[in-house]
Order: structure tokens, then sequence, then C-alpha cells
């Protein structure tokens, strides 16, 4: 028999002793993704091809009361992707939460882009999701505890990016992947989403793409960049990755066991602006020129 409104439970956002997988977690939104599960009960697996930065997230989680595993990881490499699910499986004995988080990008118009460019675009952003999520599920079907799988997109995804064509196009193909496997593994229990965030504040907006991250050193904006930061997105500001970390975390837990193939923008609105700016006097226009 199926619960009610009349049978309603206390919601359930804990993660007690689960094992979440997350790729690039050794900084921005996918270390604030590894210590949000951490908040909630949840040990961490962090792959991330900066060691240091690896370490460094487990400790934290470590300081936070959970285990930690830190499997430094070039997830453009499916040998090494799938050692880490591995790894993850041998220490833990289970895995039961993936964050296919890793990826980068590279600002340059698509007809000065090389194939060798192209390839690694793929190779990190959508190839390394496809090895992660194959490997990961199967543990979870073993296991037949369930699951649940989140694909960190890009609001790229569903609009036109102009100079970053190749990652719009594979964070695209990660929406599609996502409502398919939805489909695919509802009959063993694990669910699979997508959040797509906009502009947010992480070491590599800030300049500190390499090494520990260390936010006194990160380069900061203008007043006049973050004028027009306010005025594009919605919300007044940019994006701050613990928000991403706190949607991972509802999209893992009980509360969202009804959901499975969404899309989730994380981006303070500016999907559903579609163009539509603010000008300096506070008024929303859609052809009007920001600066004015």
């Amino acid at each position: 028999m199926q619960q009610g409104a009349g049978d309603l439970k206390q919601p359930d956002i804990l993660l007690t002793d689960q094992v979440a997988v997350v790729t690039g977690g050794g900084g921005g939104i996918g270390r604030a993704i590894a210590l949000a599960y951490a908040s909630v009960g949840a040990h961490v697996v962090i792959g991330d091809i900066i060691p240091e930065r690896c370490e460094e997230t487990a400790a934290r989680v470590r300081e936070m009361g959970c285990q930690a595993l830190a499997v430094p990881t070039d997830v453009a490499d499916t040998n090494q992707v799938r050692a880490l699910i591995d790894n993850a499986d041998r220490h833990f004995k289970r895995i039961d939460i993936l964050v296919n988080n890793a990826g980068g990008v590279s600002r340059k118009p698509f007809i000065e882009q090389s194939e060798r460019s192209w390839r690694r675009h793929i190779d990190l952003n959508l190839v390394s999701m496809l090895a992660a999520t194959s490997a990961a599920a199967q543990v979870m079907i073993r296991d037949r505890r369930g699951g649940s799988i989140i694909n960190v997109s890009s609001i790229e995804a569903s609009r036109a990016a102009p100079n970053y064509a190749v990652y719009a196009a594979c964070k695209a193909g990660m929406l599609n992947f996502t409502r398919t496997m939805a489909l695919e593994l509802a009959e063993h229990g694990i669910r699979i989403n997508a959040i797509a965030p906009d502009y947010t504040v992480t070491p590599g907006v800030r300049g500190n793409h390499t090494g520990p991250v260390h936010p006194a050193s990160w380069i900061q904006p203008s007043a006049k960049q973050e004028d027009a930061t306010a005025r594009r997105i919605p919300l007044g500001r940019a994006g701050i990755d613990t928000e991403c970390g706190n949607v991972a975390v509802f999209l893992s837990s009980a509360m969202s066991s009804y959901v499975t193939g969404a899309v989730i923008p994380v981006d303070g609105g500016t999907w559903a602006s579609s163009g539509w700016v603010r000008d300096k006097a506070g008024r929303w226009s859609l052809m009007g020129d920001i600066d004015s």
C-alpha cells in the first residue's frame, strides 16, 4: 500500500553511512558536494587530478566525523575512472551515490579548435561520465540497495554557447544520458538526475587552477564586473558552490525518493531569464545593452 498525505513521515535528509564517489571532488563544486555529503553523515571517495586537493578534501571530510578515501584520478583516462570506482568498492564494500562532476573547458571559437582539443573536451566532460556511471551502476545493481547518480551539467547544455561549442555539446549529451538512464536504471531502484549551474564562484573562476585551494590568493572581480553579474542574474549575484552541494544532498536523500530523470538549474534564474537583463536603473530589458 502506498503512502498518502495522511501517512507523512518526518523528512529525511540524512545519508548516514552511505558511500558517495565524487569526481573532481578536490575543488569548487565537487569539493562543496563532497563536504555537503559529509555534513549529513556520508563517507566520501574523492577523485581529482590534483593529489593535494584530493587529500585536503579528504582531511576535511574526516574532520567532520566521516570516513574518506582520496584517489588521484585523471577522468580523461577511462582506466583511471574505473580504478576510482574499484577502489571505492574495495574500501567500503558498497557505493550508494555517484557524482559525475569532473570536467573542463577552454574558451575558443570552434573553427580555431584542434581535433585534439575536441577529443580532450569530450573525454573530460562526456566519456568520463559514461565510464563512471557504467562501473558504479554495476556495483549498485549487485548490492540491490538502489542508489543515486548525479551529473553536474551546465546551463550551457540548454542554450547556445559561443566559444564553448564542444563543451556545451557534451553537457547537452549529459542531459539526454541522464533522462535515458533514469529509465534504464529505474527497475534497480537507481535514480539519476542532473544539476545545471551557471556562473558559480570556484577556484578556477578566480584563477586558482592548480595546487591547494587558497581563497586568499584568488583574483577578485572589479566593481564593474560584479555589477554586470548582478544585473545578468535574476537573484542578483554569482552562485556559491555550497548551493550546488545542498541540491546534491537533496537529490541523494530520501526527500527526493520520487525524483529521477530531472534537471535542476542551480543558476539564480538565468535559464528562466532567457536573455532578459537589468539596465543600470534596475529595469528588465530583453534587447537592451546591460551597460546602458
